[in-house]
């Protein structure tokens, strides 16, 4: 197995951006990748669904493995599926760095994060909108990130709900009282509008698909404008 850059290597309270290929040009996604790489995008992040816990489908193990080569950069790994127990080792050996379960499962919680730790992996959870914060609560002392959907998870391209603000400043706040190094991670309507309130809200990860990848000036201009530096950021 290649050597791992779990997320625990990259500080907490830097503001990352994390480009979600779901949003990229399929048909050239390597060179999709190594755009996001050169544009300097800290993170790569990819949507993992299985057709049942979410109603889409999208990539597995091998299509990970294909594209692992195509950026130095930590491969973030969402997994939206019914049972991520049973696909934790398969997407580590195809180059996941990051293993991200949610909280929603119906298997052992706790006991899919220590698998994730045991293959070298960084470990987060996730929460759908309409669960609550406080879900998270018994296991803050398990993962490493903690990450906020910020619209129903299964398809790219949906507004931003403006009601996980104060989702995201809880989570914020737990976080701080834990005295852990947890990043705070959105995703889902992530643009030069409203990464600026998430950041606010306290999250350090700003997942974009749509607003990096059909920005009209180009992958450099869309991240720069995420981090407040961009011309139509000013």
């Amino acid at each position: 197995m290649q050597t791992k850059h779990p997320l625990t290597e990259l500080p907490p309270n830097k503001l990352m951006i994390a480009p979600s290929i779901l949003a990229s040009d399929i048909a050239r996604l390597g060179d999709e990748i190594r755009r996001i790489d050169d544009a300097g995008a800290e993170i790569v992040h990819l949507d993992i669904m299985d057709g049942h816990f979410v109603p889409n489908l999208t990539v597995g193990p091998p299509v990970v493995r294909k594209i692992r080569a195509c950026s130095r950069r930590p491969y973030d790994v969402h997994l939206m599926l019914s049972d991520p127990a049973a696909f934790v080792k398969p997407f580590a050996e195809a180059g996941a760095d990051n293993l991200t379960i949610h909280v929603e499962i119906a298997g052992d919680v706790r006991q899919t994060l220590k698998l994730v730790h045991a293959q070298g992996c960084s470990a987060g959870i996730s929460l759908r909108p309409a669960t609550p914060a406080v879900s998270l609560q018994p296991f803050l002392d398990d993962v490493d990130l903690i990450l906020v959907m910020t619209v129903e998870p299964g398809f790219g391209g949906q507004s931003f709900m403006h009601d996980m603000l104060p989702k995201i400043r809880e989570i914020r706040r737990m976080i701080d009282l834990s005295g852990r190094p947890v990043h705070l991670e959105v995703d889902g309507g992530i643009d030069q509008e409203t990464g600026p309130l998430a950041r606010r809200a306290g999250a350090n990860i700003l997942v974009a698909g749509t607003s990096i990848f059909q920005h009209p000036d180009g992958i450099e201009e869309a991240l720069a404008t995420l981090r407040g530096r961009g011309t139509t950021a000013r």
